[in-house]
């Protein structure tokens, strides 16, 4: 792979793949973008826009993600906030030298962990890590600091964006149902992981299309069969059966109501 950041993708072992991204086919602009992500090598620190920003480029929205692992190599962390609060000039000098490395808060993650990054939130993912990425759909990413490869730094905007206080981590939405574990809350997207132990129902809202990406597990949905790290789209009310660990994302700043039901 050379110089290249990215490792082998879980749908083939023989194919060289870093991102696998999951489209919604009849959407011009959706809403989101759900990826998975497979890292060889530490990916670059990087900073992504808010609505405001992504404004002023003439974008439709700005770009929030958040990522759950999927697998992750002994030692595997991710690079989220930062460990102290740091002034912008500061922030370049160590971005330009590569002593951001150490400013950043490494976390180290395993199968299971979630991760919210909110725009303007310096992160980075480490080498050795399988993930579900789920992002409102904007794909300006601003790199601040890229371990000597090739690429561009993009830090009069990137900086310009990024939160410079110290990392603190989220609070933890209420369970908007019964089953249902919220772990993102807007205003960009809702983030559920769901268990399905036997038979249950989906009822997406109108307008709000559904994504359903596997962690763990199997099962049927609707006339079909889905497996671990598969990923699916839901517009309608939709069946399933199986034994599963299941994330739930959709755009929208409020969790749906009635949304997952289990008979």
């Amino acid at each position: 792979m050379g110089n290249s950041p990215w490792g082998l993708g879980l749908t083939s072992a023989a194919l060289a793949i870093g991102e696998v991204h999951h489209e919604q086919p009849w959407a011009n602009d959706p809403d989101l973008l759900i990826k998975t992500l497979f890292t060889g090598d530490r990916l670059s620190i990087q900073v992504h826009p808010d609505c405001a920003a992504a404004a002023k480029l003439g974008l439709r929205r700005g770009k929030d993600e958040a990522w759950v692992v999927l697998a992750a190599e002994p030692g595997a962390v991710i690079g989220l906030g930062l460990k102290h609060a740091c002034d912008t000039e500061a922030l370049r000098a160590a971005a330009l030298d590569g002593s951001i490395v150490d400013l950043l808060y490494w976390h180290p993650c395993a199968p299971g962990d979630v991760f919210y990054t909110p725009a303007g939130t310096i992160h980075a993912i480490g080498a050795g890590v399988t993930l579900f990425e789920i992002q409102q759909n904007n794909d300006v990413t601003w790199r601040l600091h890229d371990y000597g490869r090739d690429r561009g730094l993009h830090l009069d905007e990137g900086l310009a964006m990024a939160l410079t206080n110290v990392w603190a981590p989220p609070a933890s939405p209420a369970a908007p149902g019964p089953g249902r574990e919220l772990l993102v809350s807007g205003p960009g997207f809702v983030l559920e992981r769901v268990r399905l132990s036997g038979k249950a129902r989906l009822v997406p809202a109108a307008g709000r299309p559904l994504w359903l990406a596997v962690v763990d597990g199997s099962g049927g949905i609707a006339a079909a069969q889905f497996g671990r790290g598969e990923v699916w789209l839901a517009d309608a009310c939709t069946a399933l059966t199986g034994r599963a660990d299941l994330l739930l994302a959709y755009p929208g700043a409020d969790p749906v109501p009635d949304l997952w039901s289990a008979a």
